[in-house]
C-alpha cells in the first residue's frame, strides 16, 4: 500500500475501514502469513507508528507472537505453580496466596491483556480491602515471578509488575524483652514451657527448631544445641519434620551454662524417652504445637506484665539483639542460622567472639539481672 509520499511501505501495510478507523497488519516472520494488529488505530500516522515498533522488534529479536500470549491466565498460572519446586508448607501457602488473591481478578483474563495499569488496581483493591500487607505482598511476589517465566517463554513481551517498592514492606519495629521479662515470663508459665521460653531467647532457635529438637541434640558436657531439622505445620494439621532452608541452618548452637540447671531439670520431667524423644512436648505428651502453646504464652506474658503485642518470636529478635553487642557479622549469621548477611544486619551495627563468648555474655547477663532480682 503506498503512503502519502506515493511509495509503497518497506514492512506492513495499512489501510482504513469502514469505520474510519485504521488498520495495520504484517507478516509473520514465522510463517509468513499477514497478520494484523490486535487493535485499531484512529489515525493513518498512529498504525504506522505502531508497524515501526512491530518492525523494531523483529529486528531486535524481541518480537512476541500474539496468539501464544492468548491463553487464560488461570491456565498457565496452574501450570507454572505445578512445575515450581517448593517445600511443602511453603507450596500450601503460595497456593493459598494465589487462589484467594490472584486468581478471583486474573483467572479468565487473556494473559498478553494484561498490563501494568491493571495490576496496580489490583493491588490497590487487596490493599483497600484490608489484605495484610504482607500477604499483598507476598501475592505481588507471587505474580510478578510467575510473568518472569511468561516472558522467559516468550509468551508476553514485558513484564506488567512494574511497581516500585510493590515487593516489599516496612517490618513493624518488633518489642525487645529485657532479660528480666524473659526470666519473669519463664517464671509465669507452665513449668513444662520454662526451658521453651529461655532457650527462645538465650539460643535465638526458632519456634519450628524447638520444637524439633531431640534428646540426642542437647549436649550438657559443653552447654550447646545441634540444630539439625524444623518442625512445620500444615493447615490441615499435620506435622513433620523439614531440613532448614540453607546448609547454614544445621549448626550448634552454645546456651549459657546458667540455663543447665532448667535443662536437666527439663529432661528428667518433661522430655520425651530416649535419644529421639522431642525435647518439648505438648500437655498430653504428643508433638508440641503452636496452638496447644499459644495460650499458655499470652498467659504467661500477661501475668508477668509484658506488652501485649509481644509474640513468642519476639524471644529470637530479643536474644539476636543481646548477642549482637559483642559478635561480629559471620558469628551472628551462625548463630542465626542464616546464609546471608541481610538478617543479621539489622541486629549488628558495629558487633568479635565466638559462640560460646556469645553464650558465656548472654550468661553473664542472667547472673546479673537474677543477682539484682534475687537480692
Amino acid at each position: 500500500m503506498a503512503n502519502r509520499k506515493g511509495q509503497r511501505r518497506r514492512f506492513g501495510s495499512v489501510r482504513q475501514l469502514k469505520s474510519g478507523r485504521w488498520q495495520a497488519r504484517y507478516r509473520d516472520p514465522a510463517t509468513g502469513q499477514l497478520r494484523g494488529l490486535d487493535r485499531t488505530f484512529a489515525t493513518k500516522k498512529d498504525a504506522e507508528v505502531a508497524l515501526s515498533q512491530v518492525e523494531a522488534d523483529i529486528s531486535r529479536g524481541l518480537w512476541v507472537d500474539p496468539d501464544e500470549g492468548r491463553i487464560p491466565f488461570g491456565d498457565f498460572m496452574t501450570d507454572w505453580f505445578r512445575d515450581r519446586k517448593l517445600a511443602d508448607r511453603t507450596r500450601e501457602r503460595h497456593e493459598s496466596v494465589i487462589r484467594l488473591h490472584i486468581m478471583p481478578t486474573f483467572e479468565k483474563r487473556a494473559l498478553i491483556s494484561i498490563n501494568t495499569t491493571q495490576v496496580r488496581a489490583w493491588r490497590t483493591s487487596l490493599l483497600a480491602a484490608e489484605v495484610g500487607e504482607p500477604t499483598v505482598v507476598k501475592a505481588y511476589q507471587i505474580l510478578r515471578a510467575a510473568f518472569n517465566t511468561a516472558v522467559d517463554d516468550e509468551l508476553i513481551r514485558r513484564n506488567p509488575c512494574r511497581i516500585k517498592g510493590a515487593d516489599s514492606y516496612d517490618v513493624p519495629e518488633r518489642p525487645v524483652l529485657s532479660v528480666a521479662e524473659v526470666f519473669a515470663t519463664a517464671d509465669a508459665i507452665s513449668p513444662r514451657y520454662r526451658l521453651l521460653v529461655l532457650f527462645g531467647a538465650f539460643t535465638t532457635l526458632r519456634f519450628g527448631e524447638l520444637a524439633s529438637l531431640r534428646r540426642r541434640d542437647v549436649d550438657v558436657a559443653t552447654a550447646a544445641l545441634m540444630v539439625r531439622r524444623s518442625q512445620a505445620e500444615m493447615q490441615t494439621g499435620a506435622l513433620f519434620d523439614k531440613a532448614p532452608k540453607s546448609e547454614a541452618g544445621v549448626r550448634p548452637v552454645a546456651f549459657p551454662t546458667e540455663l543447665l540447671p532448667d535443662v536437666k531439670q527439663h529432661l528428667d520431667a518433661y522430655a520425651g524417652s530416649g535419644r529421639d524423644g522431642h525435647v518439648f512436648l505438648g500437655p498430653q505428651g504428643g508433638q508440641l504445637r503452636r496452638s496447644n502453646f499459644r495460650d499458655d504464652w499470652i498467659k504467661a506474658r500477661t501475668k508477668a506484665g509484658i506488652t501485649a503485642d509481644a509474640h513468642f518470636h519476639d524471644l529470637r529478635h530479643t536474644g539476636n539483639t543481646l548477642a549482637a553487642s559483642g559478635a561480629s557479622l559471620r558469628e551472628l549469621m551462625t548463630r542465626m542460622g542464616h546464609s546471608t548477611p541481610r538478617a543479621a544486619l539489622i541486629y549488628q551495627h558495629v558487633v568479635g567472639g565466638r559462640d560460646r563468648e556469645i553464650a558465656d555474655r548472654l550468661g553473664s547477663m542472667i547472673r546479673k539481672t537474677r543477682g539484682e532480682t534475687d537480692s
